[in-house]
């Protein structure tokens, strides 16, 4: 079911139930004024008829037996306007129970000399709603009584009044409502249609400026998913266009070289050349290595697994890893620890990414120092920090640190240049950030590892 109908459908329903519900309060509410006048007048009736009764004898019919007074018959029989006098009565009885005066002949008001004041009572199958005054004295007690239909009559006839238009009114109510729904739900609509006709390539932000308060968390999120969209398919085309450019070389040398050692017709110079071949085919190895492991870094947000990091199974592995090349340039690789009871860089984050990120650091240490000397790796509360030896590293070698491919000139290390940019991608990953500088000294090339911030 569209979002559209939904809201009629619960407008229809919830219409006519709040509607009830008000009218059901509107009669509660008719019924209780239209009692408080009947029963004010009913008390000023009683009270007018006390004020005008005085002692006066009994009447005496023929037979010489008391008889009531009752009003003029043609007091009842000429027009009453609106009023329907039926339904009304009054009686009075003396001190002894002697019914002096009944207005009616018809209803009997029953004489309670315990009751003061307003009482319902059943009369003749009818419920009628009665009011007793007594005298100060105890010489007369008047009652005055009302059927209570006559006042249900006129709240059902006041309430009808009012029901009348509204039940006419409904219909118009119920288009007016389908007409503002839709209304309310066009800006959707328009969204929908907008989207709809925009190419697959299209990833520019939806505007936000005429979309309804509701609507703008919805098309800011889709606008955040556009932009990340944006920067996957970005990076995509940034792996591409790298892979295709820096594949391009190492291939047309391995091609070059493989012709050379198939018309070499010298062992030492098909030694040569199956030589440079296979460091062509390391090359490509690491190259493709690398570039697969950069377009997963930036294709992850977060670190796929959070831990506590332990850093002495990292640096251990990371160590054995870049050993041999290290004994193979006598370099030694040395560690320390911060003081006991001192955790080293506390951490959480992702142990087989940090140790990509150190074995990337030392892999680079022990390749650009000179042989014959160290690489010292030092942890601290807050960071981490790798020395190598050698001279330093120009202002303009240390700005381009991290750029993609970037080698300096008179390399004599092969590699691809993406080391830096794994370290710092993981770093990024995990709150950290990477600098890089000479030494205290003033020499060799120092890199420290710390919270970003």
């Amino acid at each position: 079911m569209s979002l559209q109908k939904r809201l009629l459908v619960y407008l229809l329903l919830c219409a006519p139930l709040v509607w009830s519900v008000a009218l059901y309060f509107s009669i509660d509410r008719a019924r209780v004024e239209v009692n408080e006048l009947f029963d004010t007048e009913l008390i000023r009736l009683a009270r007018q008829v006390q004020a005008t009764l005085a002692p006066m004898p009994a009447p005496v019919d023929t037979t010489g037996t008391a008889a009531a007074a009752s009003a003029p018959a043609g007091a009842a029989s000429g027009s009453t306007g609106e009023a329907d006098v039926r339904d009304l009565a009054i009686a009075v009885w003396d001190r002894s129970g002697r019914l002096v005066m009944a207005d009616r002949e018809g209803v009997q008001l029953p004489r309670r000399t315990d009751a003061a004041g307003f009482l319902e009572q059943p009369i003749e199958d009818q419920t009628w709603r009665l009011y007793y005054l007594q005298s100060a004295a105890g010489e007369w007690l008047v009652a005055a009584g009302q059927n209570v239909h006559e006042r249900d009559e006129l709240v059902y006839n006041l309430t009808a009044s009012q029901l009348l238009p509204w039940l006419l009114v409904l219909p118009v109510l119920m288009l007016a409502m389908a007409w503002a729904v839709r209304q309310a739900i066009a800006p959707v609509h328009q969204l929908t249609d907008q989207l709809q006709r925009r190419s697959a390539d299209d990833l520019r932000p939806v505007p936000q400026d005429g979309a309804p308060a509701e609507l703008k968390p919805l098309v800011g999120a889709m606008n955040g998913l556009f932009l990340r969209i944006d920067q996957a398919l970005e990076r995509e085309r940034r792996f591409t266009s790298d892979a295709a450019h820096e594949l391009r070389t190492p291939l047309a040398v391995l091609r070059a070289q493989w012709d050379v050692m198939r018309g070499a017709s010298q062992a030492d110079e098909r030694a040569q050349a199956e030589a440079r071949l296979g460091a062509g085919l390391d090359r490509i190895d690491r190259l493709v290595s690398q570039l697969l492991a950069l377009s997963r870094l930036e294709a992850t947000a977060q670190p796929p697994q959070r831990s506590a990091v332990q850093w002495p199974a990292i640096v251990e592995q990371a160590m054995s890893d870049c050993l041999a090349t290290a004994e193979a340039r006598d370099i030694e690789l040395a560690c320390d620890w911060p003081p006991e009871g001192q955790v080293p860089l506390p951490l959480q984050g992702d142990p087989q990414l940090l140790t990509v990120l150190l074995r990337n650091l030392l892999d680079n240490a022990v390749h650009y120092a000179p042989p014959h000397s160290s690489v010292a790796l030092r942890f601290g509360a807050d960071r981490l920090v790798l020395d190598n030896g050698g001279p330093p590293l120009p202002a303009e070698q240390l700005a381009r640190m991290g750029e993609r491919f970037y080698r300096p000139a008179g390399q004599a290390h092969a590699g691809s240049g993406l080391g830096v940019s794994i370290v710092q991608r993981v770093a990024a990953l995990h709150g950290l950030q990477v600098q890089f500088g000479p030494c205290d000294d003033g020499q060799g090339v120092r890199v420290v590892v710390r919270r970003a911030g």
